[in-house]
């Protein structure tokens, strides 16, 4: 495709067709090409160099994409040394169980075992590489990320009893250790294990198309590199690392500097290809950044504030499809809508733009953000009463929380929040149904007072009684600007569960091209928990890269390419 002077997503091109290696004039030569390094790319790197290949891994930047912004949480169970630290005996089956309920059949139940299987493997494989891991958790073990000093914790909706299976729940979230939001640690040590194990980096290099030969089989890529030390590719390493940086705090600023970074690329970068002996692995992370996709697949989630690194434009899922490949669940994605910290929140209740209760507030953010976003248009409320309110307001000043979690939870209770004395007042000044906003509350103080059961199934722990005026009306809606609705996408290239490799339309593996991480459809596509995607990238990043080394690409006779937008 080709992309227009104000987008900063790669232009993905129809793939360079060729009779077959030999006729093409390559740059570098490599078995396993790798295009994306965050920790999908890095963990498929170390894989394929365990099995004896020699890789080469490109990015479009300098490393890290999403994963290094992320929290470094890691979703591991089944019976890891931190679990049994911390007290608690967790199984594969029961790990299994639960997800099976949060996946929703996004994979097979077989792929999913062998997750569940492998996890505590996968943990102790991360750490052997230095990532480190710890027991303390947080109190009450249930948070949307811990203060420092605290490495384990319910992630996702363990504690929710509608979404915690039979099996007695376990915390499964483990952050990696270190000072604030760890995934910056995690992938430093996947990077410097990548350097040490001899795998070869090409920095500052787009992937604009995929080189397939008359079979239809991946044998390379056309990456378009900028000139390593010059003064275009200091530029735009400082441009970029600004735009990640501060991305939280000035959007649209920071969407001015990508501009001038997508502008770089077109103006100095230089075409280079490289041919890949064994196969070309695409981990370039989601699409949350390419707003074309996003407006023809998830259209109700384009007013979020998006979630990830520049790099997720969708470059590696256009790239799989410019190829043959078919994308899946691209609609699917994930919006987090925290309510907890402050700890009280939670006992109060979110309504929609009616006055109507719809979700049990216990839930973890994605599961709360999911059905705001496709079912309420991205409008609802948290009430609360007097005194729940004062208690949240006391949480947030007095709790040892994050900066990111106190400072929007005090605006919102201060600065974007309506107030009624009764709940008639309350009704007006929301535009609530009054008579609806009743009924919520009244069926809310029934359950609190165990006269009923709760509409949602909200455990008794997390019911209160709300009946002290003034009513507080919090906005909790995606238009909120001091209460940001982040998301990022989860859908990605169908792939052959066993291997990674990319499945054509007619569900046959495309000879050469495989994928990992957010680009491939994996654990975490129908809906997120906290760890969960990273979990994923190093399952499938050494999926990938176990096969794409001990596997030469195989000739494929009905391979079609194409284009996509």
């Amino acid at each position: 495709m080709d992309m227009s002077d104000n987008s900063t997503c790669t232009a993905i091109q129809a793939p360079l067709c060729v009779a077959d290696s030999s006729s093409v004039a390559w740059d570098e030569q490599c078995e396993v090409l790798i295009i994306g390094w965050g920790a999908a790319g890095a963990c498929a790197a170390l894989e394929a160099r365990a099995n004896g290949a020699d890789v080469l891994i490109a990015d479009r930047f300098t490393g890290g994409g999403a994963s290094a912004k992320s929290g470094g949480v890691v979703y591991a169970g089944g019976g890891t040394r931190y679990q049994h630290a911390a007290g608690f005996s967790d199984t594969p089956e029961a790990m299994f169980d639960y997800l099976k309920h949060e996946t929703q059949g996004v994979v097979s139940d077989e792929t999913l075992r062998r997750f569940c299987a492998d996890s505590v493997a996968n943990l102790d494989w991360l750490e052997s590489h230095g990532a480190p891991y710890g027991h303390q958790m947080p109190p009450g073990g249930k948070t949307s990320y811990p203060p420092d000093g605290y490495f384990l914790y319910y992630s996702g909706n363990e504690l929710v009893p509608q979404h915690s299976g039979p099996l007695p729940p376990a915390p499964r979230g483990h952050r990696t250790v270190g000072k604030g939001q760890c995934g910056a640690v995690l992938y430093a040590h996947l990077k410097a294990a990548c350097l040490r194990a001899g795998v070869r980096p090409l920095l500052q290099s787009a992937a604009k198309r995929l080189v397939l030969d008359q079979e239809g089989r991946v044998i390379g890529a056309e990456l378009w590199c900028l000139p390593p030390g010059s003064k275009q590719a200091k530029l735009h390493a400082r441009w970029a690392a600004r735009a990640e940086r501060l991305q939280n705090f000035s959007p649209a600023y920071c969407d001015r500097l990508r501009l001038r970074v997508s502008q770089l690329e077109r103006e100095f970068a230089r075409p280079r290809l490289v041919r890949a002996r064994n196969g070309v692995i695409l981990s370039t992370g989601g699409f949350i950044f390419n707003r074309e996709l996003i407006k023809q697949h998830a259209p109700k989630f384009r007013r979020n504030f998006k979630v990830g690194a520049t790099g997720c434009d969708g470059s590696g899922l256009r790239l799989g499809v410019s190829a043959g490949g078919e994308g899946a669940a691209l609609n699917r994605v994930s919006a987090w809508r925290f309510i907890n910290p402050p700890y009280s929140w939670h006992k109060g209740i979110v309504v929609n733009s009616q006055g109507q209760r719809f979700c049990n507030e216990e839930v973890y953010g994605a599961t709360l953000g999911q059905p705001l976003m496709e079912e309420q248009g991205g409008k609802a409320w948290l009430v609360l009463d007097a005194p729940l309110r004062k208690k949240a307001i006391r949480e947030a000043l007095f709790g040892g929380y994050w900066w990111f979690q106190s400072v929007p939870a005090l605006a919102l209770m201060l600065l974007k929040v309506s107030k009624g004395k009764s709940l008639e007042q309350l009704a007006t000044a929301t535009g609530m149904k009054a008579s609806a906003l009743r009924q919520s509350l009244q069926a809310n103080n029934a359950a609190a007072r165990g006269e009923a059961p709760d509409p949602f199934g909200k455990s008794p722990g997390g019911r209160q009684v709300l009946e002290q005026g003034p009513f507080y009306a919090c906005d909790i809606s995606v238009t909120n600007p001091v209460f940001p609705l982040g998301a990022l996408t989860l859908g990605g290239l169908r792939v052959d569960e066993g291997n990674g490799a990319v499945l054509d339309t007619q569900g046959q593996p495309i000879a050469g091209l495989y994928a990992a991480g957010r680009t491939a459809l994996g654990i975490p596509s129908h809906l997120y928990i906290s760890g969960l995607s990273l979990a994923d990238c190093v399952f499938s990043g050494r999926r990938a890269g176990t096969a794409a080394a001990i596997n030469p690409a195989q000739p494929l006779q009905h391979n079609r390419a194409h284009e996509m937008s």
